[in-house]
């Protein structure tokens, strides 16, 4: 399954980052992705409001640094969650 097929988010594991700041939310979505990795869940959904998109920027960067993480998008059918697929191995 491609992230650009997912319609339904609620099936998939979720991190809402809502009350974090910046640096807490590196770590905690870091340490979402390797929990995530070793149970071998494909897909991951991490919430991070709209806001003023500081969460929103600390997210993708966090996904994009991770090596962990195979491809990443904003759901599109919601501005404040992003989606990711994790790497099987």
């Amino acid at each position: 399954m491609k992230l650009s097929e997912i319609i339904f988010i609620d099936q998939f594991p979720s991190l809402d980052l809502h009350g974090f700041d910046r640096d807490y939310a590196r770590i905690k979505i870091n340490e979402f992705i390797q929990d995530n990795f070793v149970m071998k869940n494909e897909f991951i959904v991490i919430v991070h409001g709209v806001g003023s998109g500081i969460l929103k920027q600390e997210t993708l960067d966090t996904l994009k640094k991770n090596k962990k993480v195979e491809e990443y998008q904003l759901f599109k059918g919601n501005i404040g969650c992003t989606i990711a697929k994790i790497k099987k191995k």
